[in-house]
């Protein structure tokens, strides 16, 4: 680092440096032998690095196999940057021993805590949004990148109600964020408008109000639309609503790596691929961003949400 250099604009400098891999898939096991015996034409990878931190054997010489073939990042889900515990130390000194074997483009995780007393729910539980919480977020990733000796890259999860104590809007929060820690952030489009139906909020001003030169990746799921509400669940196609949106967030970023996630009732590699292809279609299909924001904001109208006014009165 420069000395006359401030840490936050450090790893900003890092993060807009960040390649764009192109179109990416998440790894899994059900795909491994596959990937090995064809060499499939995936420009990367994305791996869970909860699933290689601890493991030995034949998957972590399976994952050494790929990152000579593939480029590949690491994206977690236990790091808890929103959490009151103290840092775990014990997983980030993991977390950067994989990484220095992995040698991945990047390191992502999820704006987020799963668990309290050290106990790890293995859910993706939702942040109150206020300026206690920002420093607090603020404060640990500043810590946890010092530690990796590089930026992270901090995901929009889904939520499913909104807290009585947040005062400011996430994408808000999330450019505030990035500002003051330098982080860069992934921008799962499934997210915001799983989010959007269930908070009541506009989808096309949340990606329109994100900082786009600070987002290096996005992703892109299924989901269960369940009338009332809808949950994140990455066990099927991406629906038209979303891949709309997509078009909207590659316009506005300028293009950047993006990925297809499927978690469960995952098909064969020919269909999961296929499947993520289909972004190619939305990446210079749009003829303007009214006309994206109009085919989204109409589809969002279609189904009302009655359940919303009684979550968002929900105290906690």
């Amino acid at each position: 680092m420069n000395n006359h250099q401030e840490p936050a604009d450090f790893y900003s400098d890092l993060v807009k440096a960040m390649p764009n891999p192109g179109l990416g898939l998440g790894l899994r096991s059900a795909h491994f032998d596959y990937i090995l015996e064809n060499n499939p034409s995936v420009d990367w990878f994305e791996i869970i690095s909860e699933n290689f931190m601890d493991s030995g054997g034949r998957p972590r010489n399976i994952l050494r196999q790929i990152t000579e073939r593939y480029p590949v990042v690491m994206h977690g889900v236990s790091l808890s940057v929103g959490s009151t515990d103290p840092l775990n130390f014990d997983y980030l000194s993991k977390l950067k021993n994989l990484a220095s074997e992995v040698k991945p483009l990047w390191i992502s995780d999820h704006l987020c805590w799963t668990g309290i007393n050290m106990v790890n729910t293995h859910d993706l539980l939702p942040v109150v949004l206020n300026e206690e919480s920002l420093k607090h977020i603020i404060g640990r990733i500043k810590q946890i990148q010092d530690y990796l000796e590089r930026p992270l890259v901090i995901e929009n999860p889904s939520t499913y109600l909104t807290f009585k104590h947040s005062t400011i809007a996430e994408w808000d929060f999330l450019r505030y964020m990035a500002e003051e820690t330098g982080c860069g952030l992934l921008l799962d489009v499934n997210n915001v408008y799983v989010s959007g139906f269930n908070n009541d909020f506009d989808p096309i001003q949340y990606v329109k109000e994100l900082p786009h030169d600070r987002i290096v990746q996005m992703h892109i799921a299924g989901h269960q639309h369940c009338g009332d509400y809808i949950i994140d669940t990455h066990d099927r196609n991406v629906v038209d609503e979303v891949w709309t949106l997509f078009s909207l967030a590659w316009q506005l970023t300028g293009g950047v790596a993006t990925l297809l996630e499927w978690d469960s009732n995952i098909p064969d590699f020919g269909t999961y691929h296929a499947e993520l292809l289909k972004a190619k279609q939305f990446m210079n299909g749009m003829s303007s961003l009214n006309t994206v924001a109009a085919e989204i904001k109409t589809s969002h109208l279609e189904v009302s949400n009655p359940v919303n006014f009684l979550v968002n009165e929900i105290k906690f």
